[in-house]
């Protein structure tokens, strides 16, 4: 744990700095003084712990950026700070550089209250807008919902957008359960779930082949391949990419494929779908990472027309969030959300289980 005893000195202030264009950006600007009784411990998980309503992300992104110091010098993320080390640090306050227009796109809302809701997410919607995805998007939906209810969550100040908050993401044709924070309290209360990695996270996938133990773990770091940038690859390096590790259980061997639960330990783009194909089960029909083609099975024309039916039934990536649990940022309660597997998922499978029935009644 960490040594949460407060800092000896701490001081914010918030700076706008205009360019040579006369572009204002807003800072924030924190200056810390290390207790005398601080253990040596990470700087992004020192700063995570000491600062209020600040994500991870940003506080990385300030460091690679060379805008946080400790006595007056750059460091990188895993620095260890030490007792009475001086430290500086510039934020700037997270931006959308175009104003996000509210779309009046169906939200299915399992859970809501003053801080937080949970949301199901269906396949094929993109959670941020991004290059080439503009509008459609779930936060385009939040902006309508918010402001069509009067919550007044997506007001623009000093052209910046604070809430409501994704304190997570999932990949766009990927179905499933989200968080999101509509206050300061749970923007920082389940970020740090996140980074402590208290979150429960488990979600269903078929994949190619059958995994040769029926527990096991994938440990790898996760970094954008090198030749193809769509894709995220596994490296040994340990100074590429991201630690991350995903536990998988086999739920039902069908011959070519098998369904299988995978739980997230951490929360890396892609990390499912990447692990999976690092140790030779591909999703099936990842169409990203090669799973939209026969990988396993006769080479039958029978068997193909088999396949690219149930290619046609499942038309995306075989992967759904299913279970979502966090400790509630103001009350303290466990809450935990499950969300049934989509029904053309299931009737993927059920055409697998007969093809399985069929193999069996002919070795009989």
């Amino acid at each position: 744990m960490a040594n949460r005893s407060k800092t000896a000195f701490s001081s914010k202030k918030k700076v706008e700095v205009t360019d040579d264009n006369g572009v204002s950006e807003f800072y924030e600007e924190r200056r810390i003084i290390v207790d005398k009784g601080q253990r040596p411990l990470r700087i992004d998980k020192f700063l995570m712990d000491k600062i209020d309503n600040m994500t991870r992300n940003r506080i990385q992104k300030a460091i690679q950026h060379g805008t946080v110091l400790v006595d007056g010098r750059t460091v990188k993320a895993n620095f260890k700070v030490l007792p009475e080390q001086e430290i500086n640090i510039k934020i700037p306050r997270a931006s959308i550089a175009d104003r996000i227009i509210p779309e009046d796109i169906p939200l299915d809302i399992r859970y809501e209250d003053e801080d937080l809701m949970v949301i199901y997410k269906p396949a094929g919607l993109v959670v941020h807008p991004g290059y080439g995805n503009p509008r459609g998007t779930l936060l385009n939906a939040l902006a309508y919902y918010f402001g069509d209810t009067g919550d007044n969550l997506m007001e623009e100040t000093e052209g910046y957008y604070d809430r409501p908050w994704l304190i997570h993401r999932i990949d766009k044709d990927t179905t499933g359960l989200m968080v999101i924070a509509k206050s300061e309290l749970a923007m920082n209360h389940l970020s740090k779930q996140f980074f402590n990695r208290t979150i429960h996270r488990r979600y269903t996938a078929l994949v190619w082949g059958e995994p040769w133990d029926n527990e096991g773990t994938v440990i790898g770091n996760i970094a954008r391949h090198q030749t193809n940038r769509m894709q995220m690859a596994v490296y040994d390096d340990d100074s590429i990419g991201k630690h991350a590790v995903t536990h998988y259980k086999v739920l039902e061997r069908l011959y070519y494929v098998s369904l299988i639960e995978c739980k997230l330990e951490t929360g890396r783009t892609h990390q499912i779908r990447v692990h999976m194909k690092h140790i030779g089960h591909t999703l099936f029909n990842d169409a990203r990472y090669g799973g939209d083609r026969i990988l396993k099975g006769t080479v039958f024309t029978k068997y193909k027309r088999f396949v690219e039916n149930c290619f046609e039934i499942l038309p995306h990536q075989a992967l759904h969030a299913k279970e979502l649990g966090f400790i509630h940022p103001r009350t303290g309660e466990k809450m935990f959300f499950d969300a049934p597997t989509p029904d053309y998922f299931i009737a993927c499978l059920e055409r697998w289980r007969t093809y399985v029935e069929g193999r069996k009644s002919l070795l009989e």
